[in-house]
């Protein structure tokens, strides 16, 4: 992705020989190779804010989904332990059907046994 922006890799710095004349290596040929050196710590230094900036801006959306996950998390329970703890008029009409279905079902169980028992006596 940045290969493109950097000239010099390692090996290349490593392996860089400047050629010497009689009062040392050539000024101009050495300027000219840190000038190439110093652009490429430019333009990694560049990438490095940017990729700083990029993680700042990644850890603080990530503070702010946890925060959120958090919150979200207390509204269940909270939502849930006021579930439990309140009765809905659904919850009383499901309260009545069973009971009724308790009461009357078993009273008309004993309702026909008694009718069954008083047909049975009259047959005797």
């Amino acid at each position: 992705m940045y290969q493109n922006k950097i000239t010099l890799t390692p090996r290349d710095i490593l392996e860089k020989e400047f050629k010497i004349d009689t009062r040392g290596y050539r000024l101009k040929e050495v300027d000219q190779f840190l000038d190439i050196v110093i652009g490429d710590y430019e333009q990694f230094y560049e990438i490095i804010n940017g990729l700083e900036k990029e993680k700042a801006d990644y850890l603080a959306e990530i503070m702010k989904l946890k925060q959120e996950l958090r919150n979200s998390k207390l509204s269940v329970e909270v939502a849930n332990s006021n579930s439990m703890g309140e009765v809905t008029n659904v919850d009383i009409i499901r309260r009545l059907s069973q009971l009724e279905k308790q009461v009357y079902g078993s009273k008309s169980s004993n309702e026909n046994e008694e009718v069954v028992e008083e047909m049975t006596e009259e047959d005797n």
